[in-house]
Formats: structure tokens, C-alpha cells, sequence
């Protein structure tokens, strides 16, 4: 097979490829010295919107209405776009051997691509319950959520299975947001997940009785401190109950699973140094091997805020992480420099009708704030995080875009504070006056 070759090739085809693909633009990229090679068949889209809009009974998000860069407010780069610009696209491609030292990737196909500077942007893959050997998890209709093809068997199974019974395995941001959009397609929904409240990694005990009350409200039943075990199913092949490690058993037609991702970083093992589960990157994200970059999830990178090293798993950083990268590659092509990636962590998620933000960093005292009553028509509230005197980070549910950014203000500038009486007293308006 004729071997193809590249100024620059990004490996990936997620959010990360996209915004990374803007940027080559945005710096003068000649036509026909940028490749993205992705597995999926489609180009480059903002993955968050599968577990939200994508699934929606009415109004349903549908390509080309999210293809990057539409999640940050820029322009939607359709297919056309980098045909536009010269940029290669090079889709339902999987790469399956990589040799840093030849600069050369392998697909599947035992198509050859060269390149000179490679961006690393294969992101994660969700953990399966198969990976565990956990009974009856290859049964039909068990789902994970991570690509565009994945939500489209969802959506077939939903319409398939018409005001059915869902079991939501996972308490976290994927089992949050799908919960909730079942409830919206009317299925009876049940979430289960090990730990004492949902998103422990985030939430305190105070923010998830919240949601969890609410999402009650909404007829959601959940169930904690216990895991899927095993399922059983019918003839067809098809999921019929799940098995709980507490003996119980829950009927289900529909099984989604969102139990963590693990980053994609095998075709690189022992090529480049990684910490931390990802591959260890400087803060203009290049690699321990030359002309090898690393953005995204994968990416274990200097957290310049807390001076440590950080992997972060979101769509912001993604975005971010990519420009940084494209922007310092031709920087040091012109003999110039950039500024070192000094990122302020971000989470966000919508769910029914909440919306909350979290930036900085969730450790310390905590206190929170505002009207967190689940039964309340508008509830807003949020939480500071207090280490050494100082605030280092802020959570708000149904901030305005105002009252966000000033959260987002107060955790990057970490504002030293008398006492946590006195933060709980002034609540949101001590973010706003600062």
C-alpha cells in the first residue's frame, strides 16, 4: 500500500483534533501538511452532547449540528471546512502500531502514514464490565456512552423499547446526565452505584442530597452502596435483570453503564514516559520523545496552579490542551515562545432543568451556600472549598453567566478569608465583589 505523508499528524478524531485542527488554520497551515486520522467515520464533534441533546425525545441534537468548535461558541467546521483548508481527513481509520522512532503510524488496514510532528489525541475509552469478567455483561442492550455510534444503538434500543425499565449502572457524570435523559424518554429508571453518594469525586455529601432528592422527585429511584454483579437474559440474547452484589435484582430492557474511562495510551507504552495513567507532557504539552505532543485526557501535564501534575478528564481542558499545543508547535517552528498552559480546572453538567460549574480544585473545608432545597421552583446554591485561609475552589447550580464567571474569578485568584462563618454568611455575593 502507497505510504502517505504529513507535516503534522493528529492522532485522535474527538474534540481535542478539532480544536487542534482550528488552530493549524487559525496559524497558517499550508494545504496538505495536516492529516487527522480518527477510527470514527465521522468528523471531528463535541462529544458532550451525546449524553445530553443527542438522546432527547424532541429537539434532538443531530450532526452536522455539533461538529466542533459549536460547544465554545465558535464556528462549526463541517466536513467541507478542512477540505477548505487543505486538511485531510482521514476517518474509519484505526491505527494499530505506532513507531515513534520511524515516525510512522500503522492502521489495521496496513496503511503506512509519516509524518514529522504527531499530536497524541486519542482521549479515553469507557471501562466495560466485560473487562471484569462480571456474568451475563455481553448480554444485547447493555450500553456504554463514549462515541456517536454508541448513542445511535441507544436511541434504536429507547424507540425499541418504548416506555421500558432502565437501569443506570454508575453514580457519576455519565450515569447523572443519562439517568435523567431516560426519565425525559420515559422509561421507569433506577440508578445503582457502590459509593454513599453520587459523584464522590466531586460532590460533598451536602451537593449530592441535593441532586439526589431531586432527581427522587423526578421518579428516579436510586440505589447505593451496592454493584451490578451479573445479568441475566432472555432468549434473544436480549438483558433481563440485573443482579445486585446485595441479592437483589432489578428487571431492565435497557442497561447503560458509566463506570470511568481509561486513557488510550497503549500504542505508546514504553515509547514515551507517562505518570499518573496518562503520558507525561511539559506545559506546551509535548512529550518526553521529540516532535511528540500529547493533549486531552491522556495528557498527565504540569497543573501550574497547584504546582503539581495533573491528568484532567473534560471537554474544556480538551479544547484547551489542543490550542496549546498547535500554538506552541509553530511558535518554536518561528523561533518564538509561548506562555506556559496555566489552566484553571472546570467541570460542568446539565441535567432535567439544572445547570451547575465547578472551577479549582475540591479539596479542604467545605461550606455551602444559598437555597439548596430540591423542592424549591429556582433552586440556587453553591460551595466554596477552603484550604490554608484561602478559597481554592467554588461550586454553583443555576448560576447566571455573571454569577459564573465570578466563581470562576474567586477560585483562580484564591482570596484568603477570616472564617467559614463568615463566607457561609455572604455566600454568592462574596464571589461577585471580588
Amino acid at each position: 500500500m502507497a505510504e502517505k505523508s504529513f507535516k503534522y499528524v493528529i492522532l485522535g478524531g474527538g474534540v481535542a483534533a478539532g480544536y487542534a485542527a482550528r488552530e493549524f488554520a487559525k496559524q497558517g497551515v499550508q494545504p496538505g501538511e495536516l492529516a487527522i486520522i480518527s477510527k470514527e467515520a465521522v468528523a471531528p464533534y463535541e462529544r458532550p452532547a451525546l449524553s445530553k441533546a443527542y438522546l432527547f425525545p424532541e429537539g434532538a441534537a443531530r450532526l452536522p449540528g455539533f461538529h466542533v468548535c459549536v460547544g465554545s461558541g465558535g464556528e462549526r467546521l463541517l466536513p467541507e471546512w478542512y477540505k477548505e483548508k487543505g486538511i485531510q481527513l482521514i476517518l474509519s481509520t484505526e491505527i494499530v502500531k505506532a513507531d515513534l522512532p520511524a515516525k510512522t503510524l500503522v492502521s489495521a488496514a496496513g496503511e503506512t502514514f509519516k509524518y514529522q510532528i504527531l499530536i497524541i489525541a486519542t482521549g479515553s475509552t469507557v471501562i466495560r464490565l466485560t473487562d471484569f469478567g462480571v456474568e451475563g455483561a455481553d448480554a444485547k442492550n447493555i450500553f456504554y456512552l463514549r462515541e456517536i455510534d454508541d448513542a445511535d444503538k441507544l436511541l434504536e434500543a429507547i424507540k425499541a423499547k418504548k416506555n421500558g425499565k432502565a437501569v443506570i449502572v454508575g453514580g457519576g457524570y455519565i450515569g447523572l446526565e443519562l439517568a435523567a435523559v431516560m426519565k425525559i424518554n420515559n422509561f421507569d429508571v433506577t440508578m445503582v452505584y457502590p459509593e454513599p453518594w453520587c459523584m464522590p469525586r466531586l460532590f460533598t455529601p451536602d451537593i449530592a442530597a441535593f441532586y439526589e432528592e431531586y432527581y427522587a422527585n423526578k421518579g428516579v429511584k436510586i440505589i447505593k452502596g451496592t454493584v451490578a454483579v451479573g445479568f441475566t437474559s432472555d432468549s434473544n440474547g436480549e438483558v433481563k435483570e440485573v443482579k445486585l452484589k446485595d441479592g437483589r435484582a432489578l428487571e431492565a430492557d435497557i442497561v447503560v453503564v458509566g463506570v470511568g474511562g481509561r486513557p488510550l495510551t497503549t500504542l505508546f507504552k514504553g515509547q514515551v514516559e507517562e505518570e499518573k495513567g496518562g503520558i507525561k507532557t511539559d506545559a506546551f504539552f509535548k512529550t518526553s520523545f521529540p516532535n511528540v505532543y500529547a493533549v486531552g485526557d491522556l495528557a498527565t501535564f504540569p497543573l501550574k496552579l497547584y504546582n503539581e501534575l495533573r491528568r484532567v478528564e473534560h471537554v474544556d481542558h480538551a479544547r484547551k490542551s489542543a490550542e496549546q499545543a498547535v500554538k506552541a508547535i509553530k511558535a518554536s517552528e518561528e523561533g518564538k515562545s509561548v506562555d506556559e498552559y496555566d489552566y484553571l480546572p472546570y467541570f460542568y453538567s446539565r441535567s432535567f432543568d439544572l445547570s451547575w460549574q465547578f472551577y479549582g480544585d475540591n479539596v479542604g473545608d467545605t461550606v455551602l451556600f444559598g437555597d439548596s432545597n430540591p423542592k424549591s421552583q429556582k433552586a440556587k446554591f453553591g460551595s466554596y472549598w477552603i484550604k490554608d485561609g484561602k478559597v481554592v475552589g467554588a461550586f454553583l447550580e443555576g448560576g447566571t453567566a455573571e454569577e459564573n464567571q465570578a466563581i470562576a474569578k474567586v477560585a483562580k485568584l484564591q482570596p484568603s478569608v477570616q472564617s467559614l462563618e463568615a463566607v457561609k454568611h455572604e455566600g454568592l455575593s462574596f464571589a461577585c465583589k471580588i
